[in-house]
């Protein structure tokens, strides 16, 4: 067969399911005139329809434009789950402009490496206590030239902390940015090609690198997801779901599985800033959520409330997992404890989320991330030997190639070159295929820590932990985690006569300096590291006497990005 697992699609898709080639700023217009009677965000109560999205993200074109931001120009957003973002978003897009997502959970390392390496001078912001401060530490090294900065409070007063804006010419009030701001006679030409976002992710080793994820890429992903799941819509009437959106919008998942694919077919985003359970639980049983993207720390949390048993999740349609391996366990409790089948596929930052799923047509493989979506194909090579096809149930690493792949990484042609043979991306994940097209992961290069569905770089952690005074050598690696699949271990020699610490001294030692999410969960202090016959410290070495840190196929199911 031409694309193994086609026969297992939702009834009426195909392989060949034609890609609508659209720009982004023109899927909101369009869709502002096809849903113009639809909510399009709903945040603190407060709802905005698809004509009201357009409204604002046209503003902010025009804004932009005024502003000098327009084609060939990078802009970082630095933002939380608010309108802001999917309103600047829209808007550099229409200006011409790229745009740079910035993770709130980052430390400022890896946020200024991203600054410096995208070229974007400009950074939208909020004037939440937890933004704010690093955005202006930004400012104050040179690595920007102006800090547009929203008001959390213009989308309605929570008491979250917020803090005045410093008197300085390079730092303005989002309101004021936006003060009547005029559309041009005409909009900048933007081409399906252009480069619509730089999505930092580090693969497997190094810094962060931006993966040039296309209009046309971004469009076909999200139509990708949306053809999956047209059968089951169209058999509910097609009025629209109502998507909860907890997953960070600065994250390829969220982006792509929630905002972008609810615009293209007209569904209300339920935006929350941060994951609290029982507020997930309130917008499932008293405002009938019917869609639930998670990744599994969040299903995790809610398959261990205590009255799970007796709560109602009747209204939700789709409960999906992704961006990061999901315990066939955790599955089968859910399942067990709600009726609910949870489900996850396996897509990457480079793919721009889209990769693989299960249909309800479908065998139930344990352990399987699913088979290739429309458009997409995906096979096996030798880890050895990447122009080496293998066969089904062959062992080796998983390549893909389609409408939704990344062309290549910002201003790294060598990365690029590497990490393509001809048309086909390699990515770095180990697995195989088995007769009916459903694909398993058994194994991925090791460096790369997947930890609560992020990328966590044992580089990264390391050259933070060398800053510690007492620290000789360590080297970093992931070991298993209950809650989030993976999380970082330090092992360290001392300097001489020094002392050893506690790993809650070395967190707060590196707090700051290290993303939340990034600091490690455990240290151990050894007399010698191992090393290679050259001298280098050896992290497989060292990993090849710890338990394994990724879950047989047995145990967990899920993607990466």
């Amino acid at each position: 067969m031409t694309h193994p697992g086609e026969q297992h699609y939702p009834d009426g898709i195909t392989w060949h399911a034609p890609m609508p080639r659209m720009t982004l700023p023109a899927l909101l217009d369009a869709s502002a005139v096809k849903f113009k009677d639809r909510i399009a965000l709903e945040f603190r109560d407060r709802a905005y329809s698809y004509p009201d999205l357009k409204i604002k993200a046209d503003g902010a074109a025009a804004a932009f434009l005024r502003a000098g931001l327009g084609r060939n120009t990078s802009i970082a957003l630095f933002l939380g789950n608010t309108p802001d973002h999917p309103v600047s978003f829209f808007g550099a897009l229409k200006a011409g402009a790229r745009i740079v997502h910035l993770s709130a959970l980052d430390g400022e390392i890896a946020l200024a490496h991203k600054l410096s390496d995208s070229g974007a001078r400009v950074l939208v912001t909020s004037n939440l206590a937890t933004l704010l401060p690093m955005a202006l530490k930004f400012l104050d090294r040179g690595l920007l030239d102006r800090l547009i900065v929203c008001a959390d409070t213009d989308w309605g007063d929570v008491g979250n902390a917020t803090l005045p804006l410093p008197s300085d010419p390079r730092i303005v009030s989002w309101q004021d940015f936006a003060m009547e701001a005029q559309p041009p006679a005409a909009w900048p030409a933007i081409d399906v090609g252009d480069v619509a976002v730089l999505q930092y992710t580090g693969g497997t080793t190094g810094l962060p690198k931006g993966a040039m994820l296309s209009h046309g890429n971004l469009m076909a992903a999200s139509h990708q997801f949306n053809l999956w799941g047209q059968p089951g819509r169209l058999a509910r009437g097609d009025k629209g779901e109502r998507v909860m959106c907890v997953l960070p919008l600065f994250h390829i998942y969220a982006l792509l599985v929630v905002l972008l694919r609810a615009v293209e077919i007209g569904d209300t985003v339920s935006l929350h800033q941060r994951f609290d359970v029982e507020a997930v639980m309130r917008d499932i049983e008293v405002k009938r959520a019917t869609v639930f993207p998670g990744v599994p720390t969040m299903w995790i949390a809610i398959a261990n409330l205590p009255d799970i048993d007796s709560r109602d999740l009747s209204s939700l349609v789709l409960a999906g997992s992704g961006g990061a391996p999901l315990p066939v366990e955790v599955a089968s409790v859910f399942q067990r404890k709600t009726g609910l089948s949870l489900k996850s596929g396996w897509g990457m930052t480079e793919t721009c989320g889209a990769g693989t799923s299960h249909s309800a047509n479908g065998p139930d493989k344990s352990g399987s991330i699913g088979v290739a979506m429309p458009g997409i194909e995906m096979d096996i090579v030798s880890a050895e030997d990447s122009s080496k096809v293998l066969g089904d149930n062959e062992t080796g690493e998983i390549r893909i190639k389609g409408p939704n792949v990344t062309r290549g990484y910002w201003n790294r042609p060598q990365d690029s070159a590497t990490a393509f043979v001809g048309e086909w991306f390699l990515t770095g994940d180990i697995g195989y295929r088995d007769a009916d097209g459903y694909y398993f992961i058994v194994d991925r290069k090791k460096d790369m820590i997947l930890s609560g569905g992020f990328n966590v770089y044992p580089q990264m952690i390391e050259q933070a932990i060398y800053t510690h005074p007492a620290v000789q050598e360590v080297i970093v690696i992931g070991i298993p985690d209950p809650y989030r699949g993976e999380a970082a271990k330090a092992f360290v020699t001392l300097k001489k006569d020094a002392s050893a610490f506690t790993v809650d001294d070395l967190r707060g030692f590196l707090s700051g300096k290290l993303g939340k999410h990034e600091l490690p969960a455990a240290v151990e202090f050894v007399s010698e590291l191992p090393r290679t016959p050259v001298g280098k410290l050896s992290r497989h070495e060292l990993r090849s006497q710890q338990p394994s840190v990724f879950p047989s196929t047995d145990q967990a199911t899920g993607g990466r990005s």
